[in-house]
């Protein structure tokens, strides 16, 4: 079929997430056929750079040897068979990896398929984890996020997701929680300044934990990146002083890696940058290089504990997938941790890192820059209409969805997050392909701005 025909049958049938279709229907969207490497082609043969590792996954960029091969060899065995009352070699052999890789004492693997079911085994684990340990229904069900946190679309993922535009529409369908303030420095909600703050964003988990510790099952935290917010970046101490406050009240921390992992950040896991040693961790994303879908919940041999007894105690974690565990994706994903081990790429992308914020640097000085924040390969651009006084844009002109029409004639593909531009590029990309992109993003930048004044 020609592109056009692509397009017809899609704006015929076709229903896109987090895409506001009225939009759509108006659009000629790019229908993408093939991906090499950092590149995305699309069936009329055009090339674009994977600005945001095609929604934050792709590590080694696409069409990689060594996960194609994985893949393809895992066929000739089997594609899937459930992990419900069986096992197979890929999972077994990717649990010990990621055991081994994990920071702290994490040593029991929970496998799921997205980001979002991760987050919802996490909560089930923590509630449960009280429930066993005989705190009672009732008890120990509450959990603390941070304001503007996301973690999924899944009920219980946003029960302790904090971002109004995503999940407003959902509050009466939703559990309560309790909340601290976001480590937001260019918009401190709290009117402080980093570092004179000495995190108070991060200390005002002590007071909640004071007044209802005995009924918190855990706190829920993106580590030092949150990413749906518009890649709002935690000063360094800000988790680890949130990780010795829950310690310190006895209440559990889980950490969401969904979009920090896998080298997001510089490291493997964000929340290595602290020293943080979580009780339950959430993987997913970038844990197959971005090829297959897969996640897995981490947890402490402590919290695994909890859960045996004899069945009719009824202590089992009642929570699975018909695809749990998926032996293409857990394939794909030891190969990912291959490609980590053979190219060095957590050392590869030190460099590049410097790099980003090099060619970032100019771009603050833009009237319309109110924010570059940078963890990382994870940057966000905060555009404002006025830079004195941090005014926004009126929501109307959606100059961020602006800045990314304009960028792909320029043969980049960007995503933004409100009026915050994000650049997520995979692992892989080059010193010349960063160049590129933070060049075509900062013309993009100019003209919707300059457009919308």
């Amino acid at each position: 079929m020609t592109t056009d025909e692509f397009r017809k049958l899609d704006q015929a049938y076709v229903w896109h997430p987090f895409t506001p279709m009225s939009v759509w229907l108006d659009d000629e969207p790019v229908v993408i056929e093939r991906g090499e490497g950092c590149e995305l082609i699309d069936t009329d043969g055009n090339r674009y750079l994977d600005g945001v590792s095609s929604l934050w996954v792709n590590v080694h960029g696409h069409g990689h040897p060594t996960i194609n091969a994985a893949i393809r060899d895992q066929l000739n065995w089997i594609a899937h068979s459930t992990f419900l009352g069986l096992t197979h070699p890929a999972a077994v052999e990717l649990a010990a990896e990621l055991v081994a890789i994990a920071p702290g004492r994490l040593s029991r693997v929970f496998y799921s398929e997205n980001g979002a079911a991760a987050v919802e085994v996490a909560l089930k684990m923590a509630y449960s984890y009280w429930r066993n340990q005989g705190a009672g229904e009732g008890q120990r069900d509450r959990f603390v996020r941070l304001e503007n946190a996301y973690h999924g679309d899944t009920i219980g993922a946003v029960s302790v997701g904090g971002i109004d535009r995503f999940h407003d529409t959902y509050r009466p369908l939703l559990f309560s929680t309790a909340d601290i303030p976001s480590p937001y420095c260019y918009r401190c909600p709290l009117g402080l300044e980093y570092p004179s703050c000495d995190l108070a964003c991060a200390n005002a988990l002590d007071a909640v934990l004071t007044r209802e510790g005995d009924r918190i099952a855990a706190v829920v935290v993106e580590p030092m990146v949150q990413g749906a917010a518009g890649m709002i970046t935690a000063p360094d101490g800000h988790l680890a002083r949130i990780a010795e406050i829950a310690r310190r009240h006895g209440v559990l921390l889980v950490v969401d890696e969904v979009a920090t992992g896998f080298g997001r950040t510089g490291h493997m896991f964000a929340s290595e940058i602290d020293g943080v040693e979580p009780d339950i961790m959430c993987l997913a994303k970038g844990i197959t290089g971005g090829y297959l879908p897969l996640s897995a919940t981490l947890a402490t041999e402590v919290i695994f504990e909890a859960f045996l007894g004899a069945p009719e105690e009824h202590k089992t974690l009642y929570h699975g997938h018909s695809y749990s565990a998926n032996p293409l994706c857990c394939a794909a994903a030891l190969a990912n941790l291959q490609v980590f081990e053979d190219e060095r790429t957590l050392e590869a992308i030190q460099p590049k890192i410097a790099l980003l914020a090099d060619l970032l640097a100019p771009l603050r000085d833009h009237p319309n820059v109110g924010d570059v924040r940078q963890r990382g390969l994870m940057v966000g651009i905060e555009l404002v209409a006025e830079r004195a006084t941090k005014e926004p844009f009126a929501e109307a002109l959606q100059v961020g969805a602006d800045v990314t029409r304009r960028a792909r004639p320029k043969g980049v593909i960007v995503r933004p997050l409100g009026d915050v531009v994000v650049l997520m590029p995979p692992l892989a990309i080059t010193d010349d392909q960063l160049t590129r992109l933070v060049g075509a993003v900062a013309e993009a930048i100019d003209e919707a701005c300059t457009a919308a004044a």
